[in-house]
């Protein structure tokens, strides 16, 4: 369709851009936030991205950090962090990240470990996140959300743990979780 019309197909799970773009422009804000103090990032992997861009540069910089892929339980991308391979695929009801197979974007080496987290935690985080905090975010916010402060309650975490908010609500307003969430 882009070479039909003229456009630009910017096939963000394979384009090194995507990934560039992280490191230079998202890690630099981080680490600009932070003082340069970094204990972890946490990010679920659609395209690979964030987590690959982010957390290369993160770890040329900050010593120690430790870059956590959040995936919902389901998807087959923590077993491939965590062993190699990748693991069994299964259903999950959270969007935009999550896979069967790693994209050519999602760097393994840069990622130290994965939490894997559930649509219901997911989806209550999200509600939190809306009723508590004011932030209009999906499912894969959740999904980070509740994954980053796992890793916060963890002992080996030095410093602050970030995350990213990758999504908002309006893309899932007939989902049936949002309506619950808004419904109640």
């Amino acid at each position: 369709m882009a070479r039909a019309e003229g456009c630009f197909g910017t096939d963000q799970f394979n384009n090194p851009a995507n990934v560039r773009v992280h490191h230079e422009h998202t890690a630099g804000e981080i680490l600009e936030q932070t003082g340069g103090r970094v204990g972890a990032f946490v990010a679920g992997a659609g395209t690979g991205g964030t987590i690959s861009g982010v957390g290369r540069r993160l770890k040329a910089t900050v010593p120690g950090v430790q870059v956590v892929l959040a995936d919902p339980v389901g998807s087959a991308l923590a077993t491939w962090v965590e062993m190699g391979t990748l693991g069994a695929d299964g259903a999950y009801a959270v969007e935009g990240i999550g896979a069967s197979e790693a994209p050519q974007n999602l760097h393994r080496d840069v990622i130290d470990s994965a939490e894997r987290v559930s649509d219901e935690e997911s989806f209550a985080m999200v509600k939190r996140l809306v009723r508590e905090e004011g932030l209009l975010v999906g499912g894969s916010a959740g999904t980070n959300v509740v994954a980053a402060l796992r890793v916060a309650a963890r002992a080996d975490v030095d410093g602050p743990v970030v995350t990213v908010l990758p999504d908002s609500w309006d893309r899932y307003r007939a989902q049936p979780w949002m309506c619950d969430i808004v419904a109640s």
